[in-house]
């Protein structure tokens, strides 16, 4: 049994937790994109600084950075639970959507999870 995310309690007033694997390995794909190296106290280096780029103008440099950025955070930071096939990263009115086409090592079952964030500037 895991922790569900994001943090909240269930209906007996408990912290929620998930016994999907498969919830739960989208759960830790989902903090590693959104978490702001820092934001951690004791894992200062933890996450993916993806939020920042947002607001840099968009061009193909910057999508492709962007999809670096994210491959190789998830690699880092889920390389012994992932292997991570395909990343994409788009900025769609006000909105980021991130795709990630990943491979659960423990089970080898392909999977792809769409992550999205309102953009506020």
């Amino acid at each position: 049994m895991n922790i569900d995310y994001p943090y909240h309690f269930d209906a007996r007033g408990r912290t929620a937790a998930t016994d999907d694997d498969d919830d739960h390995v989208r759960d830790l794909i989902e903090q590693v994109l959104f978490t702001a190296p820092g934001e951690r106290v004791n894992r200062p280096g933890f996450g993916s600084g993806l939020l920042r780029l947002v607001f840099e103008p968009n061009s193909d440099a910057l999508a492709t950075a962007s999809q670096f950025l994210v491959q190789g955070s998830l690699q880092q930071w889920l390389g012994d639970v992932i292997q991570v096939n395909d990343v994409t990263v788009e900025n769609r009115d006000s909105t980021l959507i991130v795709t990630v086409q990943y491979i659960v090592r423990r089970t080898l079952e392909p999977r792809t999870s769409e992550f999205t964030r309102p953009v506020v500037a």
